[in-house]
């Protein structure tokens, strides 16, 4: 599943670290999701579809 994570949280300029405190997971996991390593749950999608203001359908394609 393809994501905008990256290019958003870039954006922003703000860190794996940054986002990840944000949205209480690790580091790693941010970079899991930006590196398709990792499909989030449906809760955290929704967490980090919040923080960018879009909607997950946005976030995920």
């Amino acid at each position: 599943m393809k994501n905008k994570i990256r290019y958003l949280r870039k954006e922003l300029n703000m860190s794996q670290a940054e986002l990840g405190e944000r949205i209480k997971v690790s580091r790693q996991t941010i970079n899991a999701i930006e590196n398709d390593k990792y499909d989030p749950t449906l809760s955290l999608a929704f967490k980090l579809a919040k923080e960018f203001n879009i909607t997950v359908d946005e976030l995920f394609s």
